[in-house]
């Protein structure tokens, strides 16, 4: 089969899991980012109450995420629009 069993450290505990081995670089990356981010908390923010730092990681990731989201629908309107103006040129070319 195509999956992997792998454990994720995320604060101190070990989640196992099973992922496709061609998604076992993402998630383990994704697992390191947020120990990162909650590394990162504990010192800038002095917390140890992993709760805390658990929703702070999730809330952080999730304004990131939105922030992509508006970003990749102002790139995909930008290319509508250059699509439409390259239409018009078009049709005003063949007339």
């Amino acid at each position: 089969m195509d999956e992997l069993s792998i454990k994720i450290k995320i604060a101190d505990r070990e989640y196992p899991m099973k992922v496709k081995r061609h998604e076992e670089e993402r998630v383990r990356a994704a697992g390191k980012l947020i120990n990162d981010k909650l590394k990162s908390y504990r010192e800038q923010f002095g917390l140890d109450d992993k709760q805390d730092l658990l929703a702070m990681t999730a809330f952080d990731c999730l304004v990131e995420k939105l922030e992509a989201d508006e970003s990749d629908h102002a790139i995909d309107q930008s290319v509508v629009d250059k699509v439409n103006q390259l239409n018009q040129m078009v049709s005003q070319a063949i007339l």
